[in-house]
């Protein structure tokens, strides 16, 4: 038994079943044995692989989308440009190298990363040290200022509860053990105020999930978008609405159970976009497929100028990096971009209003 497997089961002896959103919690941001605190989890030598890991292409159209933003909001003096969860730093080192070819952009900008894994601060600072990062553990404390802000698979790592109808009423999952070996299980039914809403749109049986710090986080980021400008680009995993278990662990780039081997995994699931727009106090753009974001900014035009410095193994491996980030089949739909902004404002390039 690992020592964190040993930490969550006697503390499932001492309280009871824990539920989907502390297990996450747990095994994710442990101190000393959670998975963000004690590896790097990106690449091919690690669990997965992101979007700007494929191509420096996917940061430099989500930086140059940033800095359209801030052309028609007047060019701001002094913002602050952020990332939630920049990982390995990679979509910032792109989308700014991007941005220095808009006059004055960089200039104004204070960089602000919002990041709790001291491993992939190191790295971060690494790549971006030039521009002089600061570093936060939450949004909350990112300066008061026009902010221009970039998440990219941030939103699915962030806890989850999930709920099964029974009737009027909703049983909770969660976790506990069975013959010293981890386990699902499920709370006695009980009214729940907070799901009065999905008693309309699902039935018996159906499970939905619920995230409350994507809410308070998409919050914060209205609040400041609303009152200082800006704008954000969200792009994450997910749908329009939760319905459906999506709860999932990914160990070297397959799928696992999520109680195997605690903190050895990424513990994910998908994104609630409506949720997500829900909470945010500014307009929200139209819930965009990746792929067709990505085609919008021009990435196909990008892409064959690249192409043609490469030959070989390079070039094919440039299409191939081309086709999963905007393929249907591969990145393209699952993966969702929603922009917020300032209500007045244009939306982010590459998005609609709802009623465009």
């Amino acid at each position: 038994m690992s020592p964190l497997e040993d930490i969550l089961h006697r503390r499932i002896a001492a309280e009871g079943p824990m539920t989907i959103a502390e297990y996450m919690a747990t095994c994710l941001g442990h101190p000393q044995h959670g998975y963000y605190q004690i590896r790097d989890p990106l690449g091919a030598a690690g669990d997965f692989t992101t979007a700007p890991e494929i191509s420096q292409m996917f940061g430099e159209l989500l930086g140059l989308c940033l800095a359209q933003c801030w052309l028609e909001q007047g060019r701001p003096s002094a913002f602050v440009l952020a990332e939630l969860g920049p990982g390995r730093g990679t979509l910032m080192a792109d989308a700014t190298r991007a941005m220095r070819g808009v006059p004055g952009m960089l200039e104004a900008a204070h960089l602000h990363l919002v990041e709790t894994s001291p491993r992939l601060r190191d790295e971060q600072h690494r790549r971006l040290a030039p521009l002089m990062p600061v570093w936060h553990d939450s949004i909350e404390k990112l300066p008061e200022a026009p902010l221009f802000l970039l998440a990219n698979e941030f939103f699915d790592a962030l806890p989850i509860r999930q709920f099964l109808r029974k009737g009027d009423a909703w049983c909770e999952r969660v976790v506990g053990f069975e013959d010293g070996a981890l386990a699902f299980g499920l709370t006695e039914p009980a009214p729940r105020g907070d799901l009065e809403s999905r008693l309309a749109d699902t039935q018996e049986g159906d499970l939905v999930e619920t995230c409350a710090p994507a809410a308070g986080i998409a919050e914060e980021i209205g609040r400041r978008l609303q009152a200082h400008g800006g704008a954000a680009l969200i792009v994450d995993y997910g749908s329009a609405r939760s319905l459906g278990d999506t709860f999932q662990a990914v160990r070297r780039h397959d799928k696992v159970s999520p109680l195997s081997a605690p903190g050895s995994a990424d513990l994910t699931a998908h994104v609630d976009f409506g949720a997500l727009a829900a909470a945010t106090p500014c307009a929200t753009s139209a819930l965009t497929p990746q792929g067709v974001f990505l085609e919008r900014l021009g990435i196909t035009d990008r892409a064959r100028a690249l192409a043609a410095r490469l030959s070989g193994a390079q070039l094919d491996s440039h299409v191939a990096a081309h086709r999963r980030l905007t393929h249907p089949e591969e990145m393209g739909s699952l993966f969702k971009t929603l922009g917020a902004f300032p209500e007045g404002a244009a939306p982010p390039p590459g998005l609609l209003t709802h009623d465009a």
